[in-house]
């Protein structure tokens, strides 16, 4: 197996079982339904997923073929549950694997970003010359790539190659219209006269409703298997 076939939906669970081992070792191993909560949830996750329990389940088959998880459940357990083997999988450290659990979760981002965000995960407090020092390890152990810097920022971005090449969207120049090339309608009526068009949603703003609607089927699932608990 090469680390490039990895799916979405494997370096989520991978991602996901990473974190969960370091942020709440008491529920760790993890079971299917706590994976696909993990996996699913609209904080610290880019983009916000909706994935099965089934989904979970696959994924979480094929990295223990792959040797990066296995199955955890105990002899009195009822529930499927597992556990990553990152470690041993990919050869990295602590330091390491955090910084690239964060790349799996939330995609490209500078080390800036990465810095903030492992503070939980690593071993001890990184300083920004310690996090890039890490990232140079990982691209050259093939694991991360500098995607170089956006328009308007001081830092490269870093993403994550688990999954294959990035893939950058091409940027797209604007059409100049010229005046003679505009329909006959344009011409014969004045612009005061033109009715406005409708406002349109901000991808901000769609992105957020998306983002509360996953929030709330999570906390529905969540409810309904709380219940089931009960009900039994």
């Amino acid at each position: 197996m090469h680390l490039q076939q990895l799916t979405d939906s494997e370096l989520r669970v991978l991602g996901c079982l990473i974190e969960k081992r370091w942020t709440t070792p008491d529920q760790y191993p993890l079971s299917i339904n706590a994976l696909r909560l993990a996996c699913n949830q609209s904080t610290n996750r880019d983009p916000v997923t909706r994935y099965t329990e089934d989904q979970i389940f696959q994924a979480g088959q094929r990295l223990s073929k792959y040797g990066l998880a296995r199955l955890a459940s105990g002899h009195s357990s009822r529930a499927t549950k597992y556990r990553h083997l990152a470690e041993e999988g990919l050869a990295l450290d602590r330091d390491q694997l955090a910084l690239l659990c964060v790349l799996l979760l939330r995609g490209p981002q500078t080390p800036g970003e990465l810095k903030q965000r492992s503070e939980r995960l690593v071993a001890s407090e990184l300083s920004l010359a310690d996090v890039e020092r890490v990232l140079a390890g990982l691209t050259d152990r093939g694991y991360v790539t500098d995607l170089g810097r956006r328009p308007g920022q001081k830092e490269d971005r870093w993403a994550q190659l688990l999954g294959g090449e990035v893939q950058l969207p091409d940027p797209v120049a604007p059409v100049a219209t010229r005046v003679d090339e505009r329909p006959p309608f344009e011409h014969s009526v004045p612009d005061q006269y033109r009715p406005a068009p409708p406002p349109a949603a901000t991808a901000q703003q769609v992105s957020a409703l998306e983002q509360r609607v996953v929030a709330l089927e999570a906390d529905l699932t969540e409810l309904r298997s709380q219940l089931a608990d009960l009900l039994s």
